[in-house]
């Protein structure tokens, strides 16, 4: 409507602008401005009339839509009104809700309020009457509470010791009768699958000559030649104990077969004297180290062990030539190696840990230095940055320390597995005997021992002690000296534990 306003007052001005213009051009003739006057007055009054009913149709429209504002203007009012009287309403009625919760409230908070002064009158009369019950108690037992009180709880322990006592044997009963079936399933898996094809070596370092005649040529003349070859082998030789044969004494295998590999060459070269004994033993020191190599990869592959350094592959390939008990190196750390990852497996344990630990356990045998082969092992495997864990393992497979992780304990089932089983190892029995009695002599000669037993194929000796001759600060002096004695008169593979027990026992029996 506004736009259509617009138009017509544009219209009207138009209209009543062109006399004005058309005036004031013919200002120059009074002459031709009456002419003009007289010739452009219907025009004129045409134009206004025409211009007044315009103005009459917008004053029209103008009150039509004035009116219709105004009609919308009262219906807008209207519903204000009322929306303002529906949320006055509403508002009146939550203000009124509000208010009788808040009485409800405060007649529950005074109920409450009531509730706990009686209840705080009961608790003081039931302390008072508590009070006057132990006062007559105590008349009554002549007994004063805190004695009551420990009878009591003296009492109550005794009985919950028995019933715990009963529980945990029958505990125990159960859970060793399906452990046991459990483990000997667990073990006798590990071993089907621990068998190898090696068989447990029982050899001497020998090599065969076929007459008395080269033995001479080995000794050479005034000894030159067998001086040479010891000299240079680090080996000693024994031409005089079997006929046929000459025996090479080591105690390290790894030269022992590099001078056996060196004599056999020279043997059948026929050309014996010390510049090509050099030579051979030159040449037979690198084929050896390459058979070394091969062998500890061929170890470490057959178990899976495919990221192990170079050098921990050599020290592992010289158990080719190392017997325990005359047991193969090699055959016992890959048996114990499978028995191990398969006992892991079926325990739930990490099988990497406990196939490294296996793999390594030993190696401390192969390196050239003092001390035991398990602190020589745990060095060696800290140099190369091996994993903690695995470390672990090899520090605690003959119990040197405690078991920190289950796989631990399972390396050390592994080795007692591989070297315990029947035709495994070899051992003279008399000399076997001899020392597992010195042992234990040793313990009994001090005084305050009861007994001492050799246990672990004389890894261990447990001594019982007199406790009434021996106090705990005692033991510890009684279990160094039995150490240091033991070390400074024996010879004994490994490590020896002394184990010294003090006990008292209290035995009672319900009838």
């Amino acid at each position: 409507m506004s736009n259509l306003l617009q138009g017509l007052l544009s219209t009207l001005t138009k209209k009543s602008s062109s006399p004005k213009i058309s005036r004031s051009k013919s200002s120059t003739s009074r002459s031709k401005q009456s002419r003009s006057k007289q010739t452009n007055t219907p025009i004129v009054s045409s134009q206004v009339k025409e211009a007044r009913e315009t103005a009459n149709q917008i004053i029209n429209l103008a009150k039509e839509e004035a009116e219709k504002i105004r009609r919308q203007a009262k219906e807008d009012i209207r519903s204000i009104r009322q929306s303002l009287q529906d949320l006055s309403d509403k508002l009146k009625s939550q203000q009124d809700l509000l208010l009788h919760k808040e009485e409800e409230l405060e007649r529950k908070s005074q109920q409450l309020e009531r509730q706990r002064q009686e209840i705080n009158q009961a608790k003081d009369e039931i302390v008072k009457l508590k009070q006057q019950q132990l006062e007559k108690l105590e008349k009554i037992a002549q007994l004063s509470r805190k004695q009551a009180e420990k009878i009591l709880l003296d009492a109550l322990e005794k009985k919950l010791s028995q019933e715990y006592a009963q529980e945990i044997r029958a505990f125990e009963n159960r859970f060793r009768e399906e452990v046991d079936q459990k483990a000997k399933e667990i073990l006798v898996d590990a071993m089907y699958h621990g068998a190898t094809d090696y068989v447990a070596e029982y050899t001497v370092s020998t090599v065969a000559i076929k007459n008395e005649e080269i033995k001479g040529r080995i000794i050479g003349k005034d000894g030159r030649n067998i001086r040479a070859f010891e000299k240079v082998t680090g080996v000693d030789l024994d031409m005089d104990e079997t006929p046929g044969e000459v025996r090479l004494s080591s105690f390290d295998p790894v030269r022992r077969e590099i001078a056996r590999v060196a004599l056999e060459r020279l043997i059948k070269d026929g050309r014996i004297q010390p510049t090509r004994i050099e030579e051979y033993v030159a040449r037979a020191k690198r084929d050896i180290d390459k058979i070394i190599f091969e062998e500890g990869k061929k170890l470490c592959h057959a178990v899976g062990a495919y990221q192990v350094p170079r050098d921990l592959m050599m020290y592992l390939g010289r158990f080719k030539y190392r017997t325990s008990y005359g047991q193969n190196m090699i055959a016992h750390t890959l048996e114990e190696t499978k028995i191990g990852m398969k006992l892991a497996e079926e325990v739930g344990a990490d099988v990497e840990v406990v196939r490294m630990g296996c793999l390594f356990h030993d190696i401390g045998k192969v390196v050239d230095e003092e001390g035991s082969h398990v602190e020589l092992g745990v060095k060696l495997l800290k140099k190369y940055n091996i994993d903690q864990r695995v470390i672990d393992t090899v520090a605690q497979h003959h119990e040197d320390e405690e078991f920190s992780a289950v796989e631990s304990v399972l390396v050390y089932i592994a080795d007692a597995i591989s070297g315990a089983r029947p035709g495994a190892r070899y051992e003279n029995y008399e000399e076997y005997v001899k020392r597992l009695k010195g042992l234990e002599d040793i313990a009994k000669r001090h005084s305050g021992v009861k007994d001492a037993y050799a246990i672990q194929a004389g890894r261990e000796i447990r001594v019982i002690v007199d406790p009434q001759k021996i106090s705990d600060a005692d033991i510890v002096k009684l279990a160094h000296d039995i150490k240091t004695e033991i070390k400074e008169t024996m010879t004994y593979p490994g490590t020896v534990t002394v184990n010294v027990i003090r006990e008292t026992r209290a035995t009672e029996i319900a009838k």
